[in-house]
């Protein structure tokens, strides 16, 4: 499936200038678990179509979350905000990054890593998904 979203975003003209690809990253504990990140793999399609790095290192998860599958906005939020923090800021400082997840549901998690990222000096954020889920 990320190979056909990377096919998508390659149509666009807006996804010409990215520099990096970032998956939204899970807990080490949770990544553990499950054996894979799911946006992770959806961004290795990606580069199917953009001869881009991925970087799995720059953003990372702070805090083992429990799953926001029934949650609230507002307890998604709660439940994500100050749960990631960046860390290598060279290596993102003054790029435009596509920030990649699975669903948008809510918009908590993206948002709360753009937050972070967007502490990084000149980082311009787009956005890519294989759905959205709203409430």
């Amino acid at each position: 499936m990320g190979n056909q979203l990377g096919f998508e975003l390659k149509k666009s003209n807006r996804f010409n200038d990215i520099d990096i690809i970032i998956p939204v990253p899970l807990h080490t504990k949770k990544q553990k678990e499950r054996g894979y990140n799911q946006s992770e793999e959806i961004a290795k399609g990606i580069t199917n179509h953009f001869d881009k790095d991925i970087n799995t290192t720059s953003l990372i998860k702070t805090r083992y979350t429990k799953s926001q599958t029934k949650q609230n906005r507002f307890s998604r939020w709660t439940n994500v905000s100050e749960n990631f923090s960046v860390i290598n800021t060279n290596k993102i400082e003054n790029k435009h990054i596509l920030l990649v997840d699975d669903v948008i549901t809510t918009g908590a998690t993206l948002e709360a890593c753009a937050n972070e990222l967007l502490k990084i000096p000149s980082v311009k954020i787009s956005v890519a998904t294989l759905a959205y889920a709203g409430d």
